[in-house]
């Protein structure tokens, strides 16, 4: 890969004069490569990777993962379904897969209720859907290469007799 793009992947705060640093090149180069990957949509969009535990009272959603064992329509194959799938607001990422399954979705919802709700009004009943199994996510430990350092424990009282 481009050492702008793995530089930017690492961090995407990094600065152009940083990277021009980094990588002996002019900061006019770095600049122009930059924005020549964000208008042909190499770079789609730069953000944050929040640590949820270490973000409490934000009320972060529920995530979950969706296997979907759909039907490819003729001629198009698993695209004109995943296009349909993809294009709920609760569907934040969709990913074609090998194994047992085809599409792996990430749904978020404000509740495990709205998650459920999501997958048995609109996912389950859809033509090409075969089936659905849902995971929850309940902890994060690592995302995008990130280790998440874990919020303090409350202890626990010892219980006497």
């Amino acid at each position: 890969m481009d050492e702008i793009l793995d530089i930017l992947i690492s961090d995407a705060r990094t600065s152009a004069e940083d990277i021009a640093k980094m990588i002996k090149k002019p900061v006019a180069a770095v600049k122009k490569t930059i924005e020549k990957y964000e208008e042909d949509g190499t770079i789609v969009q730069y953000r944050a990777v929040v640590n949820p535990e270490m973000a409490e009272g934000l009320g972060a959603p529920v995530r979950a993962l969706i296997e979907v064992s759909i039907t490819p329509q003729k001629d198009v194959g698993f695209d004109r379904v995943a296009e349909r799938i993809y294009s709920f607001d609760e569907v934040t990422s969709c990913y074609l897969v090998s194994g047992s399954y085809d599409l792996l979705l990430v749904v978020e919802g404000k509740s495990i209720q709205t998650v459920a709700e999501f997958v048995s009004s609109k996912l389950s009943p859809m033509e090409n859907v075969r089936q659905t199994t849902t995971h929850f996510l309940l902890k994060k430990y690592k995302e995008e290469g990130k280790i998440f350092k874990q919020a303090p424990r409350l202890k626990r009282l010892n219980i006497t007799y």
